[in-house]
């Protein structure tokens, strides 16, 4: 058997190992998903039982009492503002990042690395630390429990991040199409939303979504500056948990219902997720 032939039988078996272990990693990791969405359409009874039944009657009473069949609060107020919160402060994010992605990348001021480090160090102080600063804040501002104090603050968590990753694919942009737009005459604005943007469309939705994400997840804020106006799906998700015990149907298909925009938007915008994050990474 010749070398060639050795090589190639070793890569083939490595491939392989390789595959099976990612194979197993995903199923891995989706196995908490598939028992939470099974466990939501079981009777409370039966989410109950110890050792789980697997052939236990399938019920969508988890879903009527989580959209208020029972009486209960309709989680609609809560949904929308989440919507309202996690798309507005990313349209935001945007509309502030490029610009600063662009003065980093294509056009890099002095010490541009320091100022994206300054950028990063702002992810390192933990959340907490800055929940009463902000609390005492909005509420001699007047803004307690209001979308917008939401909005401003995800604006401004999600933007370093945003920077970061953007500055990142605005780097691999050809200059020389930047340049010939101006030659014709175009102003930054027409750069960044008719040269630029296009281009780097792929990490520009990698960033959305990564935003997106952020923002519809986060908990603590919204749990500490909202009330009843302003709630988000993730703390009328924590109402679940009362004095009367844990429901698990409900609360698996409430975290199901609460989680699908997040993987819808993943699902619409996956391959533009791929090109984005790999943007780069072949020269």
């Amino acid at each position: 058997m010749s070398s060639i032939a050795v090589r190639t039988r070793g890569r083939f078996r490595g491939g392989a190992g390789l595959g099976l272990v990612a194979w197993l990693a995903g199923i891995v990791f989706f196995l908490p998903i598939a028992w939470m969405a099974l466990t939501s359409f079981h009777s409370e009874t039966d989410a109950a039982t110890n050792p789980p039944s697997f052939t236990a009657a399938l019920t969508l009473d988890g879903y009527r009492e989580f959209f208020g069949a029972g009486g209960g609060a309709s989680p609609w107020p809560a949904l929308i503002n989440s919507a309202v919160a996690s798309i507005v402060s990313t349209l935001f994010v945007l509309v502030l990042a490029l610009p600063a992605a662009y003065a980093l990348s294509i056009r890099p001021v002095r010490k541009w690395t320091d100022v994206l480090f300054f950028f990063l160090s702002t992810k390192m102080l933990p959340v907490v630390a800055g929940l009463l600063p902000v609390y005492l804040f909005a509420k001699n501002a007047g803004m307690l429990d209001n979308i917008w104090l939401l909005v401003i603050l995800y604006t401004s968590m999600n933007l370093p991040i945003a920077v970061w990753m953007m500055q990142s694919f605005l780097a691999e942009v050809p200059v020389a199409i930047i340049e010939a737009a101006r030659v014709d005459g175009a102003k930054l604005p027409t750069v960044l939303v008719r040269v630029v943007a296009p281009i780097a469309l792929p990490g520009i939705a990698a960033t959305s979504l990564i935003c997106f994400i952020f923002s519809w997840n986060e908990l603590l804020f919204a749990r500490v500056l909202t009330g009843v106006v302003a709630e988000t799906a993730p703390v009328f998700l924590t109402g679940f948990i009362t004095s009367q015990g844990l429901f698990l149907a409900k609360v698996c298909a409430a975290s199901l219902v609460i989680s699908l925009p997040v993987l819808a938007a993943g699902f619409a915008a996956q391959d533009k997720l791929v090109q984005g994050l790999s943007l780069g990474a072949v020269k």
